[in-house]
């Protein structure tokens, strides 16, 4: 069931899809095993090392805006079942470290950051010195099947001006990781698992609030359907399912009084095939989400062909 696929964008900029899920997982099928062995591995390069704090320390000169926050560091995932017709349920564990922002200014957004990468067809191991922070975003579909999508300000750092899914980051200091504890008590280390699964799912909804006004209650539980990474600075995200019980002429209002909404210059409620439109206008990890989707949309049609041809076989 996981799929690594490319595509190509018309500004050519690229995505993978490292993993698909079109079912569509619950946290009870999502787990995480958090730990320093999934952390980011120094350079051996000593001068490239060095790299990180000077491209921080000129990102900062004369920008009080930034600091450096701790980060979820993607390492990998493993996957049990495919959820292809067979009684096994599907799960996921995701292999998460923790990085910063500041080592993800040094390495990623570098303009060093393919001398970052190494050669390989393990994933884990081509970013294994890189931040990789994991990012995060929803496909919300309103009650009459549109879509959310946000116009980003010419304020952010990254990919102004762009089309994105709402999203952000889950937070390690949402669930009180300031650093890696000692992990030698199997009980403890099982229960920040679980807080830090729980902070997957929980982030995801802070951020549509935060970024368009949207109140929690009106908001589905939200399903994952894997994670893409844009080939430009290899930066990986994992998406979302949400429904909405809201129209999609309610959603400007509640924008308006949206929390973030200065991360973004206005809100958009498309069709799919506008969004498929605007798909060369997103970063290269927000396309590979709106991939994902098409995959859950394709596996629902198949369902419901399948059933449909089921019921002509019993009449």
């Amino acid at each position: 069931m996981a799929k690594l696929a490319e595509e190509k964008n018309l500004e050519g900029s690229q995505y993978q899809i490292l993993l698909s899920c079109p079912f569509g997982l619950s946290p009870s099928q999502v787990s995480v095993d958090f730990s320093k062995s999934h952390d980011r591995v120094p350079h051996p390069d000593p001068d490239l090392e060095d790299s990180i704090s000077q491209v921080w320390e000129k990102r900062t000169q004369g920008n009080s805006s930034l600091f450096n926050g701790q980060k979820f560091r993607y390492g990998s995932y493993s996957l049990d079942g495919d959820g292809g017709g067979t009684n096994e349920v599907p799960h996921v564990c995701l292999r998460l470290g923790l990085t910063d922002y500041r080592t993800f200014v040094g390495t990623n957004l570098s303009s060093l950051w393919e001398k970052f990468l190494v050669t390989s067809q393990d994933d884990s191991i081509r970013c294994r010195h890189t931040s990789s922070p994991l990012g995060n975003g929803a496909v919300i579909e309103t009650s009459d099947k549109k879509i959310i999508v946000l116009r980003r300000s010419n304020n952010v750092g990254e990919f102004p001006g762009h089309y994105v899914f709402p999203g952000g980051h889950p937070e390690p200091t949402a669930v009180g990781i300031d650093y890696h504890q000692l992990e030698n008590n199997v009980q403890t280390g099982e229960l920040l698992n679980k807080k830090v699964t729980q902070e997957m799912f929980d982030s995801i909804i802070c951020e549509v609030v935060e970024e368009t006004g949207i109140p929690a209650s009106s908001l589905s539980p939200p399903l994952f359907i894997g994670i893409s990474r844009r080939e430009l600075n290899a930066r990986p995200a994992m998406f979302f399912f949400v429904k909405c019980s809201h129209h999609s002429d309610d959603i400007p209002r509640l924008y308006s009084s949206a929390e973030d909404g200065f991360e973004s210059t206005r809100l958009h409620t498309v069709s799919l095939d506008e969004l498929k439109m605007m798909t060369s206008r997103m970063p290269g990890c927000h396309h590979g989400g709106y991939a994902l989707y098409e995959l859950m949309l394709q596996r629902l049609n198949n369902i419901k062909e399948t059933s449909v041809l089921a019921k002509e076989d019993d009449t």
